[in-house]
């Protein structure tokens, strides 16, 4: 499994899932979306991210993959230790 995270600089929820993302057996990427490369990976998951009420994408956004499948798309660190505990 790989992921990859989409954030914000200066971002605490950011810094929170980072932080326990670094507990965590998974390896990934993270991509700021204020520099073109994270701008420019991040439409190739537009299917799959979350959005707000007004349309806007949720940050950090973290996908998760394996073998190039979505397994899930998670928002902050209570939704990815939910997510961890489920897979056993």
């Amino acid at each position: 499994m790989n992921y990859l995270l989409f954030t914000y600089p200066n971002c605490q929820k950011c810094d929170g899932l980072k932080s326990l993302l670094r507990t965590t057996e998974l390896g990934g990427d993270e991509y700021n979306l204020t520099r073109r490369e994270g701008k420019l990976k991040i439409q190739d998951y537009l299917r799959v991210i979350k959005r707000d009420d007004k349309g806007g994408i949720i940050l950090p956004t973290l996908v998760i993959e394996e073998e190039s499948e979505v397994l899930t798309v998670v928002n902050d660190q209570e939704e990815l230790t939910d997510w961890l505990k489920s897979r056993g």
